[in-house]
């Protein structure tokens, strides 16, 4: 396949993505604050699990804790994320394989550049 097919193929595949979410589902067991409660016993037997989505907002760590329905709600959209990140990584390496091989100068500095959230 070549290398203008494979990047037709990424696009495609962008555009039928749909929306994406960053972050992610996590589950999480907690304690509460009271002293009586199992949760403080030896061994503890925590509360939860419960479904938390994590994800960065204006350069903070944010954690929301959602219910079940909520995050299978999610789950597909972070998924969705995730493989648009795939894809542009991807896209990026064919463009470097593409200068690269038409002897082209690659800017400096070793590292491939990464798009970042704000």
């Amino acid at each position: 396949m070549s290398t203008d097919d494979r990047r037709r193929q990424i696009l495609a595949e962008i555009r039928a993505l749909g929306p994406v979410l960053p972050g992610s589902l996590v589950e999480r067991s907690t304690r509460c604050q009271r002293a009586g409660c199992h949760c403080h016993a030896n061994p503890p037997q925590l509360h939860g699990p419960y479904a938390t989505w994590m994800h960065q907002e204006r350069g903070r760590q944010v954690t929301k804790t959602l219910t079940h329905e909520q995050a299978e709600r999610l789950r597909p959209l972070i998924a969705a994320d995730r493989r648009l990140r795939e894809l542009i990584r991807e896209l990026e390496d064919l463009t470097v394989k593409e200068l690269t091989a038409k002897d082209e100068p690659v800017p400096k500095g070793g590292k491939k550049t990464r798009l970042t959230r704000e």
